[in-house]
């Protein structure tokens, strides 16, 4: 993989964990969903009235952007297993953000993924 374009492909990354993660805080501010026909338009109301769940569209609008850029100069087969540092991101994020465990079988998983991450990269 051409290293000048791994900080776009990490800032793809970054951008759709930082829309899961304002997702997450954006579901967590409005009340519990129901799904139902007679719910449909004042849950709608809820998710288009939030900030963070607004904000993390955004962000995944974004990220698909740069992520479309990302594929049309790299392989699909690099770039793909890439996306796994999301799930790394996502797990610190998620303890300092939520109060999420990070478990000794979480951690052996993100030190796998950090191996594949990087088996790939230079292959």
């Amino acid at each position: 993989m051409n290293f000048i374009l791994f900080p776009w492909l990490l800032l793809g990354v970054l951008l759709n964990a930082a829309a899961q993660l304002l997702l997450k805080t954006g579901s967590e501010r409005i009340s519990e969903l129901h799904f139902s026909w007679a719910n449909i338009i004042p849950m709608g109301l809820q998710l288009i009235t939030s900030p963070h769940i607004m904000l993390g569209l955004f962000f995944y609008v974004i990220s698909v952007v740069v992520w479309i850029a990302v594929l049309s100069r790299v392989d699909v087969s690099i770039a793909y297993p890439m996306l796994s540092i999301g799930y790394i991101v996502n797990a610190i994020a998620a303890h300092y953000l939520f109060g999420e465990a990070i478990t000794t079988t979480r951690v052996s998983g993100i030190f796998l993924i950090l191996v594949g991450v990087y088996l790939v990269a230079r292959s």
